[in-house]
């Protein structure tokens, strides 16, 4: 079985801070991650190839230092890495971003395909669910368990607010996967000498014969005007006495504000 595991190197949120003159990201200075839901999704790859063989293929978008994820990934037990750089593919939004995700995995060929629910530094969840709309194929988002792997389907467990669903699914397919599904391994140190020498391919514009009209910023029909931290207000009061006391002065303080 051949699975992509589609990735995204993100700024570590413990560091992200916000250009105050220009109210966007700040990247600048600050270190960068492997997006930890992808750390899952890596992990389940891996787990999946060990149960029917196989080649675990990772795939990102970004800049050339996201190659530094790839190499993580590799370091973790993946076959092979493959890097859409390009700065036709700047400023993409999700839409582009999918697009251009596909269009790679469509080249290189897949059984299934695994994502992160989400980036933590967009927090959409949107990218998974459209690469399977340009794919073509079906998706099961919020994976928390797989049950059976078969050659030609798999039947898992998809998180829900109250429990979960059980769903059998048809190859090829996307998924989107959860914290809960496991713990991503660490990488070993012939993983990380491994890492060191491989060779990333990459892929750009014209590798991939791609429209420019439909790519990075030109191709992207929505756009972030700006980012804001929320302005912090400095107005609080400490309730005293008992839960029974406190729960009192608190309705209190909401009448006065007009919220009750």
């Amino acid at each position: 079985m051949k699975v992509v595991v589609c990735i995204k190197q993100v700024p570590d949120t413990a560091e992200v801070r916000i250009n105050p003159e220009t109210n966007t990201l700040q990247r600048e200075g600050v270190p960068s991650i492997i997006n930890p839901y992808d750390l899952h999704a890596i992990e389940a790859g891996l787990q999946i190839k060990e149960r029917t063989g196989g080649e675990v293929v990772a795939v990102t978008m970004g800049p050339p230092q996201a190659e530094d994820a790839l190499r993580e990934a590799i370091s973790m037990g993946v076959d092979d890495a493959i890097l859409l750089t390009d700065r036709a593919f700047a400023g993409a939004d999700t839409w582009a971003t999918s697009y251009t995700l596909a269009s790679a995995i469509r080249t290189i060929g897949y059984d299934l395909v695994i994502c992160g629910k989400q980036a933590i530094d967009g927090d959409t969840a949107q990218v998974g669910p459209e690469v399977a709309e340009f794919l073509g194929i079906p998706h099961v988002a919020y994976v928390k368990a797989f049950e059976e792997v078969y050659e030609d389907r798999i039947i898992l467990q998809r998180m829900m607010e109250e429990g979960y669903d059980v769903v059998e699914a048809p190859l090829p397919l996307l998924i989107t996967v959860v914290k809960e599904l496991n713990t991503p391994r660490l990488p070993s140190l012939k993983g990380k000498m491994r890492a060191k020498k491989a060779d990333i391919k990459r892929f750009g514009i014209r590798e991939l014969s791609l429209p420019e009209d439909l790519v990075g910023l030109r191709g992207s029909p929505t756009q972030v005007r700006n980012i804001f931290a929320p302005e912090r207000k400095k107005q609080r009061k400490i309730l005293d006495g008992t839960p029974e006391q406190q729960v009192e002065q608190l309705i209190e303080e909401l009448r006065k504000l007009g919220c009750i």
